[in-house]
């Protein structure tokens, strides 16, 4: 054979090896503690790293101290699988973990960027996920990041510490530190996380001056805080909150450092027979787990953040009031139904009879204002006042307050959500009453499939579609508007106070509930 004949097929054999050689090199990123080497996603579209340390694991002596930063490693980590959840002591039906298990060393986060990111030049979005920080790991699959990775932005997601590993508060804690502030473990994890993408983002792509945080439920309640913190407010571009904020509503807002400290360490003397850290920090995670979950009387503390002097200096209401918070654009909202399902579901339904009693005990001589913004003139508008109250109460409240917190004292765009479109149901939620809590998490990442036992209308997957093209504009530019999308306008007076609803047919419209909201503000805005 001729020797020219044998230049193309060299040449192709070379052409296919830079290939390889460009796809493997693509699939290993240097951060500030070592290489780190992902996977492509089954569609070949998204690198995926999964499992990377972005802090020394919080065990032994480590334990109930803020994050550390991780050790650096040599050569190549291989991260293709989820790092273990938190040792946590709840959990929920619907949360199903893909991961090695629960353990202490569990500070790990994940990243999916384009397959053909350029380093530096995407919006990168931070997923806190939820779970009344005592529950949650990234690993579910409704909170895969790769789909909407599809959508040229770079997806982050983080495990923290929960429950007493996150948020014990004591004496002794408070003591030893600089800044003399214990708990918030879980929330200064957040922020330790927050600090690796700001640091290390940029070879996957992300723009590290590009950073949105969003969460639902306790992640929302963090998104908040987060806000709030000077520990974290400088690395937030933009904020996302879905269903829930750190402000006060009938109960729910953040006890002090001291009471905090005060209850924790009562629990540590009943359950253990002492107080003393040192003995504590010896305890096996089993050993705290059970604790936790005795049925004892009074029952053990929640465990969840306090106002320590230190990542949030104040309440976070008192810091959003100063106009303390970081000033982003921010959009936040809830669900239409997040917890009807209660009193539908109940056994004995709510009446006039019986609901007008309960606003009298409730709310005293406000009974009757109370009436006039949750009416029950008929034993079916109690039911279906009950169901809105205690939406209210249990999370749409306290992410109004914030909404409103956010118009009054920041300085950037707001935008305001209501998730109506009704669930179809599924495996785990087979009487579901229209948008309950959680029922946006996948129509937020694109993951409806991964829900088992849901069979899923056309209107579900074109809402998907239409969220995730909302979420990542509003990551991209702070505005959530495209001129394909119907026209979502910011929520302020100017606008008559506008809630984009999102269901089959997505559409923004005047806040109609303000009085009902405005009447909660005035008996649940102050301290617990």
């Amino acid at each position: 054979m001729h020797p020219t004949r044998l230049v193309p097929t060299t040449l192709l054999a070379l052409s296919l090896f830079a290939s390889a050689a460009s796809a493997s090199d693509s699939l290993t990123i240097a951060t500030k503690s070592g290489k780190v080497a992902g996977a492509l996603t089954t569609d070949g579209k998204v690198r995926a790293f999964k499992g990377i340390p972005y802090a020394a694991p919080p065990v032994g002596n480590l334990r109930w101290q803020p994050p550390q930063p991780a050790a650096k490693w040599h050569g190549v980590r291989t991260t293709t699988t989820f790092g273990s959840h938190c040792v946590q002591s709840s959990s929920y039906p619907d949360m199903v973990f893909h991961d090695p298990g629960p353990s202490e060393d569990c500070l790990t986060l994940n990243v999916w960027t384009p397959a053909n990111a350029k380093p530096g030049t995407l919006p990168v979005m931070v997923w806190v996920y939820g779970g009344g920080f005592t529950a949650g790991s990234t690993s579910e699959l409704r909170q895969d990041g790769q789909f909407l990775a599809h959508r040229n932005v770079v997806i982050v997601s983080m495990n923290y510490r929960l429950g007493i590993f996150g948020f014990f508060a004591h004496p002794e804690l408070t003591a030893e530190s600089p800044h003399h502030a214990s708990g918030n473990y879980g929330l200064m994890d957040q922020a330790a996380a927050l600090t690796w993408v700001k640091q290390n983002i940029r070879n996957f792509g992300g723009d590290p001056s590009n950073i949105t945080i969003f969460g639902e439920s306790a992640g929302s309640f963090s998104v908040s805080s987060l806000m709030a913190s000077p520990l974290s407010r400088g690395l937030i571009s933009k904020a996302i909150g879905e269903s829930g904020g750190a402000f006060y509503s009938s109960g729910l807002g953040y006890p002090a450092r001291t009471k905090a400290e005060l209850d924790d360490s009562n629990f540590a003397k009943t359950a253990f027979g002492t107080s003393n850290l040192a003995d504590l920090r010896k305890l096996s995670p089993d050993d705290l787990v059970k604790a936790v979950n005795a049925k004892t009387t009074p029952r053990p503390p929640r465990f969840g953040p306090d106002v320590d002097g230190y990542f949030l200096p104040n309440s976070v209401p008192e810091i959003y009031a100063a106009g303390k918070q970081a000033h982003v654009p921010l959009l936040a909202g809830w669900n239409a139904d997040e917890a009807r399902g209660a009193i539908v579901m109940a056994a004995v339904k709510p009446t006039v009879t019986i609901f007008t009693a309960q606003a009298a005990t409730d709310f005293g001589v406000r009974a009757p204002d109370f009436l006039a913004v949750y009416p029950a003139t008929t034993d079916a508008e109690a039911t279906r006042s009950a169901g809105d109250f205690v939406s209210d109460r249990f999370i749409a409240y306290s992410t109004w307050a914030w909404l409103e917190a956010q118009v009054k004292t920041g300085s950037a765009p707001v935008y305001r959500y209501r998730f109506d479109l009704g669930s179809p149901g599924d495996t785990h939620h087979p009487a579901a009453i229209g948008a309950f809590h959680s029922d946006d998490i996948e129509y937020v990442f694109g993951t409806l499939d991964s829900r088992d036992g849901a069979t899923w209308r056309p209107e579900d997957r074109a809402l998907s579609d239409q969220i995730g093209q909302y979420w990542t504009n509003f990551a991209r530019t702070g505005d959530p508007n495209a001129p394909d999308l119907p026209k979502w306008p910011t929520y302020a007076p100017a606008t008559d106070w506008q809630v984009m609803h999102l269901d089959a047919t997505s559409a923004a419209a005047p806040d109609t509930l303000r009085p009902r909201y405005l009447f909660l503000q005035s008996v649940w805005s102050k301290p617990n």
